[in-house]
């Protein structure tokens, strides 16, 4: 049965369903912050269009600063306006920011500890047919190391708004990871988004298993969980945007009332949201997690679709994972 809590979208799993690429979330997301407070700039590295940065730059042009194609600069001037007052917003591919100047964000915002919201698009395999150059696949890993980063990958493009109206509020530097494809919506306008909560999307009092899902896969979590349900499986999604600071309490539960724990990330295996949750729980309640994601590769050109099924990343996957057949 689905939460009632989580207050999902009833057309979920119909030809009805709204997809939308989470970047538009974003582009809204701004537009709101912006009105909210007029210290809110966006900056973009010669991407705005496709970042959905265009639609804040077309509201405030007065607020809106194209850097070019200069993604270090685009990182210490959003730097230097935070340390003035202002709450900057930098967007461009991941695979440029933070995978380009990574050095920038790391020595000019965390370590300063200013307020810049870093926003990292068409990150994950479902980029598509822009291949594996494009496809940011470490940039969780390398953000949740930073010292004074929060990390956020959001679940559909009503999410991506909130997480993008509360980062503009926080006093401290987020990673914002958004994809290029139209997914799922799931969410509706009075589902709740907290940073650093997780939010239970299904669950039954008999299940077993606990899928632990980030981003755009926990509609795909979701998808297997209802299919299971019909065959007289149950399990349990938790859906976990905030990465760091991690929901330990929400991870802990799980762990104590399930024998068994999956994650499913659109990221490498390595050093993502399953690490993450497996070293939350090594000294606290060690039990057997398996993680779904990128197994030690890069990406490739592609339906975005025909990607996730590839790399073992679909709602048919993840069954036979609960099933224990892989």
């Amino acid at each position: 049965m689905r939460n009632d809590a989580a207050k999902l979208d009833s057309a979920l799993f119909t030809d009805a369903v709204v997809q939308k690429p989470t970047r538009d979330g974003f582009g809204t997301g701004t537009v709101e912050a912006g009105k909210a407070d007029s210290r809110v700039v966006v900056l973009c590295a010669d991407l705005a269009e496709s970042t959905r940065a265009e639609w804040f730059q077309k509201e405030f042009p007065d607020r809106f600063v194209e850097l070019g194609v200069a993604e270090q600069n685009m990182a210490t001037v959003a730097a230097g306006m935070a340390l003035a007052g202002k709450r900057p917003f930098i967007a461009s591919y991941a695979t440029f920011s933070p995978g380009r100047n990574y050095e920038q964000i790391r020595t000019t915002i965390a370590l300063n500890e200013v307020p810049v919201v870093v926003c990292g698009m068409h990150a994950g395999v479902s980029v598509g047919p822009d291949g594996a150059t494009h496809q940011m696949l470490e940039d969780i890993g390398m953000m949740r190391m930073l010292p004074n980063m929060t990390v956020i990958a959001p679940g559909d493009a009503l999410e991506a708004h909130k997480a993008v109206v509360a980062a503009a509020k926080e006093k401290k530097a987020v990673y914002l990871r958004f994809g290029r494809s139209a997914t799922p919506v799931f969410t509706t306008a009075e589902t709740p988004f907290e940073i650093g909560k997780a939010l239970t999307l299904f669950d039954d009092p008999l299940a077993r298993v606990a899928v632990l899902s980030t981003g755009s896969m926990s509609y795909e979590a979701l998808k297997a969980a209802e299919e299971l349900s019909n065959e007289g499986v149950k399990v349990m999604v938790l859906h976990v945007p905030t990465i760091k600071p991690l929901d330990t309490e929400a991870v802990i539960a799980a762990a104590q009332r399930f024998e068994r724990i999956i994650t499913i990330e659109e990221h490498q295996a390595a050093g993502g949201f399953g690490s993450a949750v497996a070293e939350a729980l090594a000294s606290v309640h060690p039990i057997r997690i398996d993680r779904l994601g990128i197994q030690d590769q890069f990406g490739q050109s592609g339906d975005p679709q025909e990607l996730l099924a590839h790399y073992g990343l679909d709602a048919a996957h993840i069954k036979e994972v609960v099933r224990g057949k892989i």
